[in-house]
């Protein structure tokens, strides 16, 4: 039952940081383009990991100063916006999920099939 209650905690830190993200000041955040993947708070609701994912990987290591040093400032806005006991410290992450998992579907639409008796079969993509 507690899980429940973080996933939806979860849920609308993800949803009000995507919000808050939008008012930042500091060019590295407001001119990249970014995403975030997830939100995993800690059951104490203490600390929250923000996973991000950047558009545009060569810029990242500058999103994510620039994101440490407006953290304050967005911990203060979500506890104005959240309706709970403590405000959890933000710690934002890269996440390469995206980009990784775009890596497997490539590798994997390059897969020939390896046995004789499925070269009969048509990929949509060979027609």
């Amino acid at each position: 039952m507690a899980s429940n209650r973080i996933g939806r905690i979860n849920d609308e830190i993800r949803r009000e940081l995507s919000e808050l993200l939008r008012t930042v000041k500091d060019p590295r955040v407001s001119e990249a383009m970014l995403t975030i993947t997830h939100v995993d708070t800690t059951t104490d609701l203490r600390y929250a990991r923000v996973y991000i994912t950047a558009m545009d990987r060569t810029g990242e290591k500058d999103l994510m100063r620039g994101l440490k040093s407006a953290s304050g400032y967005l911990r203060r806005e979500l506890g104005h916006r959240l309706n709970l006991r403590y405000t959890p410290e933000l710690q934002f992450m890269a996440d390469d999920s995206i980009a990784h998992g775009a890596h497997i579907l490539d590798v994997l639409s390059h897969v020939k099939p390896p046995n004789p008796a499925n070269e009969h079969i048509v990929l949509d993509d060979e027609e």
